[in-house]
């Protein structure tokens, strides 16, 4: 019995492996970070929490309350202390205006960094998505194959039980005659 031309080995099992695309990309960009870049990546992570804007909050709140409690104190009793800072609270806003100058630029770093991350990310996904296609390329391709291979032994299991059958019914009624 010659094998007719079926091959034994499908696209799944001539498939070669190309290299191993999974990697931590978050592991990787923290190990390339300067100490600057993580100082300003911790700020922006503080600043743009509920706990920092709730102190900062609390914050203002008191600062503004204590200046007016002590200009109001100072109306009625002249010789009691004198506010740091009246109203309209130009110290404060001071202050605030400061803090705006610095963080704002370094949120913008840390954003600029996390942007980065993302396209690497991004660019990592993409490959891995590329190497998926392509092995279900092989994967349907190998599947194609066994539906092909499937077919040949199933006309082959026919025409050997074509072939049997003919055998006995050859050999039967030489049986009966004998």
């Amino acid at each position: 019995m010659s094998n007719q031309g079926i091959q034994s080995t499908g696209p799944a099992a001539r498939y070669i492996i190309k290299g191993h695309l999974v990697r931590n990309v978050y592991h990787e960009f923290q190990e390339q970070q300067t100490r600057g870049q993580r100082v300003a990546d911790y700020v922006a992570r503080v600043v743009g929490s509920w706990p920092f804007i709730i102190w900062q909050s609390v914050m203002i709140t008191i600062w503004i309350g204590f200046n007016t409690y002590l200009a109001y104190m100072k109306v009625f009793d002249p010789s009691y202390f004198n506010t740091w800072d009246p109203y309209p609270f130009i110290l404060l806003n001071l202050v605030l205006s400061f803090q705006a100058a610095y963080t704002g630029p370094v949120v913008m770093m840390s954003q600029n960094r996390q942007a980065e991350k993302d396209r690497l990310m991004a660019e990592q996904d993409y490959q891995i998505n590329k190497k998926a296609e392509d092995e279900i390329k092989v994967i349907m391709a190998h599947l194609v194959h066994q539906d092909e291979f499937m077919n040949k032994l199933m006309s082959r299991l026919d025409e050997l039980r074509k072939c049997y059958e003919s055998e006995q019914k050859a050999q039967s009624p030489s049986a009966a005659n004998s």
